[in-house]
């Protein structure tokens, strides 16, 4: 033994402090590495999210112009707010793209995974496939979607013309604009949705649904009582991240294929956000209907997770 372990043995016994045991030293080294592991992430979020949130909320505090007039308003860009027939119409219209988009990704998205978990052929390259939209660029995406859906030019309006069916104009008539973007949507997020109920499905042990063939369930029975129930963590992350993602997304898609047109009808809330900052310079408002959107997410998160106890089941 080394003078110096023994110098170390000999101050922790006059200090009175016992000696760490091997697994004490096991655990202190595993704190250790993973406070660096996470500290690099901690300080990206902390400097790109919770600043930025901040300043969000500071900054509706404030009339800015952009070119560097700061004035303090207090309450004035909230007041302006309230009483704004356009932002309580981006509320309205997001509300109905939420709508019609949530329900559709968790139908459309359980309904791929079920069908890719069976033994199909080809089935590998049919997973890939639906998911390949989800990993190409969104405004690439809107671009294609907008040639597609194009009058007259557009493949979607040739196809119709085969059938007798005159031009109809999907992204120019303010009935049918909203409606084309939710569809395009639920086209381009349903592989990600897919694979997150692939990977909760593959998770149920399968002894279940072999007990219950046993008992003679059908397959509607082994749906409703074996594969829905043990979902519920799945179901649970998917409904409050797609939530999140149709009210702060939709930005790039909206931009590229309509403009927020026609006649406002597809003006989602974050597109109303972008407008008042970059288009009409009034940044601290934007940055007031920022703060509002944030707080109602973190709302409806917590909603969530009070309600079905963050997907948990009943044992836990």
């Amino acid at each position: 033994m080394s003078a110096v372990t023994v110098s170390r043995t000999a101050g922790r016994a006059r200090s009175g402090a016992p000696a760490p045991t091997g697994k004490a030293a096991q655990e202190r080294r595993q704190r250790r590495a993973a406070f660096w592991f996470l500290l690099p992430d901690s300080l990206g979020l902390f400097v790109f999210v919770a600043v930025p949130m901040v300043l969000s909320v500071v900054l509706g505090f404030f009339r800015m112009d952009g070119f560097g007039s700061f004035d303090f308003i207090g309450l004035g860009n909230y007041v302006r707010m309230a009483g704004d027939p356009q932002f309580w119409s981006s509320v309205r219209i997001t509300l109905l793209y939420l709508v019609g988009v949530v329900p559709a990704i968790f139908v459309v998205g359980l309904g791929l995974a079920l069908l890719v978990q069976q033994k199909i052929p080809f089935v590998g390259a049919i997973r890939s496939m639906l998911f390949v939209p989800y990993v190409i660029s969104l405004v690439v995406v809107a671009m294609v979607w907008e040639f597609m859906l194009s009058e007259r030019t557009g493949v979607i309006s040739r196809l119709l013309g085969l059938f007798g069916v005159d031009d109809v104009a999907f992204l120019g008539e303010p009935s049918l604009a909203l409606g084309t973007v939710v569809v395009i949507t639920v086209w381009f997020q349903m592989g990600y949705y897919m694979i997150i109920f692939l990977a909760g499905l593959q998770d149920i042990p399968g002894e279940y649904y072999e007990a219950a063939r046993i008992d003679g369930a059908g397959a509607w029975q082994r749906f409703r009582q074996i594969t829905l129930p043990l979902l519920r963590p799945t179901s649970f992350f998917v409904v409050v991240t797609a939530t999140v993602a149709v009210i702060t997304g939709g930005l790039d898609l909206v931009f590229v294929l309509t403009g927020g047109g026609p006649a406002g009808a597809t003006t989602l809330l974050i597109f109303y956000v972008y407008e008042q900052a970059f288009l009409f310079g009034e940044l601290g408002y934007a940055a007031a209907i920022g703060s509002v959107l944030v707080l109602v997410m973190l709302a409806w998160s917590a909603l969530m997770f009070a309600v079905t106890r963050g997907g948990r089941f009943d044992n836990d």
